[in-house]
């Protein structure tokens, strides 16, 4: 059922990470309910919005370092695609930026 899918230990990584932070949004959001609040996104936004917002840009961040990936390696002159861990990293970065600032 699931052969297409390219699972990886960084996208299992990914995946478990991204359900761990709902199960523990949800929690949070029980015991303390949000309030709007305004950082430098341009919007008042809750956790929740910051958290979907998020998440949306690190699947973008890891969707173009996958697409970049064959090009980074020519550009730089590496014998392998560089690893997929750099972009799990840096869109760990900025979810928890934009969870923490935005």
């Amino acid at each position: 059922m699931f052969e297409w899918m390219v699972w990886t230990t960084p996208v299992a990584v990914f995946f478990c990470c991204i359900a761990l932070m709902l199960v523990f949004m949800t929690v949070w959001e029980i015991k303390s309910p949000t309030t709007l609040r305004r950082g430098w996104l341009p919007m008042e936004t809750t956790r929740g919005d910051r958290l979907f917002i998020g998440l949306l840009v690190a699947a973008y961040i890891n969707l173009i370092f996958i697409g970049l990936a064959g090009k980074l390696q020519e550009w730089m002159g590496l014998e392998a695609e560089p690893s997929i861990w750099i972009s799990f990293v840096l869109s760990m970065l900025v979810l928890a930026l934009i969870m923490r600032k935005g």
